[in-house]
């Protein structure tokens, strides 16, 4: 911010000595516009010494994908998206055969497990149950009375959502690819963790008979925020960065129109 091109500085009017139009070494004084010294970057130093950012929903080190930062006044809209309580998106790796003890490959091995009987109709079924287990707490959560015209409404809106802090819901889970012994899920959810995540995958394959490892976390969107929304670490620039925030101001501000109003 500081190298970019500063602003003109504001202009005052001072009177300063000019030569007389009769001549003779007579001196006059007259009005002229001259920059103000004092805005000046040698006399007042660098425009900016600090800014403040705040982080979103975080991920952990093992975690990659979407991470929404805020600048300055985005740090108010970030509190204004938090409370919005949007619906995140993962795509989640895992590999059957195996049990660590933080649930994750890299973690120490505590168990080896066979896993040939797994099928993806079996999968699937595991995953239809624990998506309707997780309806009903979302339905719970939200407080509100599913018979009324409010709900049908809502529903009709994509606005059924817990409008406070929850235990972690899961608002959908599908496969995405199944090949024996790795898998990948696509989970939305909200208030969760990504350990979470993993363990998600632990208990999923104990429920198939068998154990499972996460490989993978990927965050691939964060409320109204998506992958093409994000800059790789290459395009952590000014221009780059001003270029995203001017991108997203709709996308956030219709978000917090339609849900806070």
């Amino acid at each position: 911010l500081n190298a970019a091109p500063g602003r003109a500085p504001r202009q005052q009017v001072r009177f300063l000595p000019a030569p007389a139009p009769g001549g003779g070494g007579a001196v006059e004084l007259v009005a002229a516009r001259v920059p103000v010294l004092a805005d000046h970057p040698l006399v007042r130093g660098p425009r900016f010494r600090k800014l403040k950012i705040g982080a979103g929903h975080r991920l952990d080190v093992k975690a990659s994908g979407v991470f929404v930062l805020g600048i300055g006044h985005g740090n108010k809209l970030l509190t204004d998206l938090y409370n919005c309580h949007l619906t995140k998106v993962y795509t989640v790796g895992g590999l059957f055969g195996k049990a660590t003890d933080d649930f994750s490959d890299t973690g120490n091995l505590v168990e080896k497990t066979t896993f040939d009987h797994i099928t993806r109709e079996k999968l699937e079924r595991i995953l239809a149950v624990i998506q309707g287990t997780n309806q009903k707490a979302l339905l719970l959560y939200s407080n509100i009375d599913m018979k009324t015209q409010e709900a049908y409404e809502l529903a009709v809106k994509g606005l059924i959502r817990p409008m406070g802090k929850t235990p972690p819901i899961i608002t959908g889970v599908r496969c995405l690819q199944f090949a024996l012994p790795e898998f990948q899920l696509e989970i939305h959810c909200l208030h969760e963790t990504q350990q979470y995540l993993r363990k998600m995958v632990h208990e999923i394959g104990l429920e198939l008979k068998s154990s499972a490892v996460c490989t993978q976390v990927r965050r691939i969107r964060d409320g109204v925020f998506t992958v093409d929304d994000a800059l790789p670490r290459t395009q952590w620039n000014l221009q780059s960065i001003q270029e995203a925030i001017h991108n997203c101001q709709l996308k956030v501000e219709t978000e917090l129109e339609k849900t806070l109003g």
